[in-house]
């Protein structure tokens, strides 16, 4: 599948803004990035959540840099053979980071269907 990457950033621009809003307003301190390849020894890698999920933040969080969550376009479109299966790649992976930030697990994400 080919994609540009202005249009793939749209796309998970629109995953952002369909986040419920009543979620949304507690995704705290996080910048959300699209780079085109994972990093090297990892290529499957479809996105990544680093930081202090918001279970784990206390009363002394602060003054820190921002969490980052980074979608990889490459090997999401990779996987994929429409637009409709970019969208809801993009989608799956954009809700599935987004719940790392809130403290949500990978086995539980799986349980979900978000995995």
């Amino acid at each position: 599948m080919e994609m540009s990457r202005a249009n793939f950033e749209a796309l998970v621009s629109q995953a952002l803004d369909e986040i419920p809003e009543e979620l949304g307003a507690y995704v705290e301190n996080v910048a959300v990035f699209v780079e085109d390849d994972p990093p090297p020894g990892d290529p499957e890698l479809l996105g990544i959540y680093e930081g202090i999920p918001l279970t784990e933040r206390g009363h002394e969080y602060g003054g820190v840099l921002p969490d980052r969550i980074t979608i990889y376009r490459n090997p999401t479109l990779a996987i994929c053979d429409t637009f409709g299966d970019v969208l809801d790649e993009v989608n799956v992976t954009v809700v599935h980071e987004i719940a790392h930030h809130f403290g949500i697990d990978d086995a539980r994400l799986h349980e979900l269907g978000y995995g």
